[in-house]
């Protein structure tokens, strides 16, 4: 350690464990959610094969609610996400099972399909100055004839197996099984990659934290620093030490992790990220300083366009078909996903790891209530009283923040 380190480290303000509701109020729900459904269903909720059900069945909420995020945090909404999705989807089906053409460039034209798509709603919103809620809910519109159009009110399958395992395969066992005692055997490559995110996050949690001290900033103490990073070390590794006692990784988990980790990086470290922040939390301000609001407006909408398009490959994918009815309140489900997380209503404030967590919180109410045999009707009061819930606390947390 260096002379100038061990000083800041001497003189950094350590201060005493606090707890910030709105950062860390989602995990805590999400946590006393699982507990509670994990009880209610006699512990089937944490079952390996029902944990990789909700990450497959979930998934493409999951991509949707990473691109909303970033929607919601630059100040705006996309209700057309849903029929995107069901657009791209028939695209692919038409690309790859009526023509034949090679899966990975069927799926590269869906993508750009859905960069276009989300360039002319960036067209309209950005340059033209229409608000986003009625640019998409035009487009809700106009994707979904769109789609009929294309299927022909019929559906389009089956879809070739590559396309197939991304949405529902698992990684192979590369090295074998490894025993784990009383839990059984597990996939060695699993519980290695499980031990790698581990590694890799914990290395950025001491690497940020030493910048902070260098700096002169206040940081945790020492022990509350170790003791969170260990709490979530145990919850990675007991979900990855599930899946691998199952099938292994499911390769769409693979997916996500990659999204969400490139996601979290261009939204905190690059100046396209502070921008969308800034653009959210103060147009004017944002406008005064520099900041090209239109062209970084319309790149956000082209992002959710390219991610609604690999949302409609995953879901066709999965179905193994294309339909007609593919999508429908799929952009309900993103955005109650994203203000779930912690995104505000007025823009400026969200995460990439929280509206992950959003869209998992609703995925566990939906797989749980559906295990102890809730009926839908059930399902979707629920659903609506913890987005409200949500929201709510967010309100109440600004204004305990002002007073």
């Amino acid at each position: 350690m260096t002379t100038k380190t061990a000083a800041a480290q001497a003189g950094a303000p350590q201060r005493r464990f606090t707890f910030n509701l709105r950062q860390s109020g989602i995990y805590i729900a999400f946590a006393l959610i699982v507990v509670l459904f994990t009880v209610l269903t006699d512990g089937a909720l944490l079952t390996p094969q029902n944990i990789s059900n909700i990450i497959v069945q979930n998934s493409y909420v999951l991509i949707l609610a990473i691109g909303m995020i970033l929607v919601i945090i630059g100040g705006h909404i996309d209700l057309s996400v849903g029929s995107v999705v069901a657009l791209t989807g028939a695209i692919c089906a038409v690309l790859t099972v009526q023509m034949g053409l090679p899966w990975p460039l069927a799926v590269l034209i869906t993508l750009l399909a859905g960069a276009v798509i989300g360039a002319a709603q960036g067209y309209w919103v950005a340059f033209f100055g229409i608000p986003a809620f009625i640019v998409t809910l035009a487009g809700m519109l106009v994707f979904r004839a769109l789609t009929l159009t294309v299927l022909g009110n019929q559906g389009i399958g089956p879809f070739p197996d590559q396309i197939r395992t991304l949405a529902n395969g698992f990684t192979e066992g590369y090295l074998g099984n490894v025993g784990l005692g009383p839990l059984g055997g597990a996939d060695l490559v699993s519980l290695l990659v499980g031990v790698a995110v581990v590694a890799g996050f914990a290395f950025n949690q001491w690497r940020n934290r030493k910048a902070r001290l260098n700096y002169g900033q206040v940081v945790d103490p020492f022990p509350i620093f170790v003791a969170k990073i260990a709490l979530a070390a145990a919850v990675v590794l007991a979900v990855v030490v599930q899946l691998a006692r199952f099938r292994n990784l499911p390769w769409v988990l693979v997916l996500l992790a990659v999204l969400a980790l490139g996601y979290s990086v261009m939204a905190n470290k690059s100046v396209f990220g502070r921008h969308i922040y800034a653009i959210g939390g103060n147009l004017q301000a944002a406008t005064l300083s520099g900041v090209k609001v239109k062209q970084v407006t319309f790149w956000v909408f082209v992002n959710m366009g390219v991610l609604s398009a690999l949302a409609g490959v995953i879901f066709a994918g999965r179905l193994n078909q294309a339909g007609p009815t593919a999508g429908n309140a799929f952009e309900l489900d993103a955005i109650a996903a994203a203000f779930i997380g912690g995104a505000a209503v007025q823009g400026g404030v969200g995460r990439v790891v929280g509206a992950i967590t959003g869209g998992l919180i609703m995925g566990v109410i939906n797989n749980g209530m559906s295990l102890i045999g809730a009926p839908s009707e059930r399902v979707m009061l629920v659903k609506g009283l913890v987005l409200l819930a949500a929201v709510a606390y967010d309100v109440w947390t600004k204004r305990r923040g002002r007073a």
